[in-house]
């Protein structure tokens, strides 16, 4: 399974894995990472004309309009896929109890992105208190209401990492189902004392949990949180390159979120990966240069 993104030079090229930031409309990437020009119905085409994919964080707070769903929908090319969030609501507040229209509201408002092939796996993420005794809950959610759509799931109990019984039926369960879990690794963040606010507010919200790299279906999913110093996150980024080879090797589709406390620098931490891994795997194509990169040079006065 391979997606088909920009490679260098603008041409399109198969890619084995999808690499991408937790988000797309970030004003500060202005003239650093898109265009000096970029107006913010700039920043999804620029986005995707380097990665081929993105986290929908906002729907786990509240649904775009219709409007604003067509409009992404025009504007994201055909290489872009978005990896929404499961609202709140029902992860959250229901513990995926009831809420069928709720559910049936966010589907529909997805749609036209589902039609036109833009739509990723659905992220459900679930809080720490959603321990063990709710797996049955987990597992009939998926098999009832999110039957036949792409999923990948996040657990933060602390049972879920012990290498135990309960890790095992979550496992198990997920597997059978071909649905992956969400590998979230902070390790990089809490590697030392917060060098600034930002971190520090990151260290705060985070989870510190163990990471148990396992690929469960077919798009092993991994959401990477940096360090704020860049080359902080080659040793923990090493790991990560030997198990996305070992899984396009064996033919699974890695999908790797490249998280900041500062978002301001994902995009680089991206472009850190993909080069470590085109180490690895040399037939990757290169990452295509930032938009500000190519930005239009002045016509000569004569």
């Amino acid at each position: 399974m391979s997606g088909a993104l920009p490679g260098g030079g603008g041409e399109a090229a198969a890619w084995p894995y999808r690499l991408g930031c937790p988000v797309w409309s970030e004003r500060r990437w202005v003239g650093e990472f898109y265009r000096s020009d970029a107006r913010v119905e700039d920043f999804l085409a620029q986005y995707a004309s380097v990665f081929g994919c993105v986290e929908g964080n906002s729907t786990f707070y509240g649904l775009p309009t219709a409007a604003t769903v067509e409009r992404w929908t025009h504007e994201a090319p055909a290489t872009l896929r978005f990896c929404f969030k499961v609202p709140r609501t029902l992860t959250h507040e229901r513990a995926l109890q009831g809420g069928e229209a709720e559910l049936a509201e966010f589907l529909d408002r997805l749609a036209p992105l589902a039609q036109a092939g833009r739509l990723g796996p659905l992220l459900l993420q679930l809080p720490a208190s959603f321990g063990p005794p709710a797996l049955a809950d987990l597992f009939e959610f998926l098999d009832r209401r999110l039957a036949g759509r792409a999923v990948v799931v996040e657990v933060r109990h602390a049972e879920f990492f012990a290498k135990g019984a309960a890790e095992r039926a979550l496992n198990r369960g997920l597997h059978e189902r071909g649905v992956d879990r969400v590998m979230m690794d902070t390790r990089a963040l809490f590697s030392t004392p917060p060098p600034d606010a930002a971190a520090a507010e990151a260290q705060r919200k985070k989870p510190r949990l163990p990471v148990h790299a396992v690929a469960l279906g077919p798009r092993p999913c991994v959401r990477f949180v940096g360090h704020p110093q860049l080359e902080r996150n080659r040793g923990y980024l090493a790991p990560w390159v030997d198990k996305l080879a070992q899984w396009i090797g064996e033919g699974c589709e890695p999908w790797f979120f490249a998280h900041m406390a500062d978002n301001r620098e994902a995009p680089a931490l991206a472009r850190l990966f993909h080069r470590l891994l085109r180490e690895r795997l040399p037939q990757l194509p290169a990452l295509a240069p930032w938009p500000a990169q190519r930005e239009p040079q002045q016509a000569g006065l004569f």
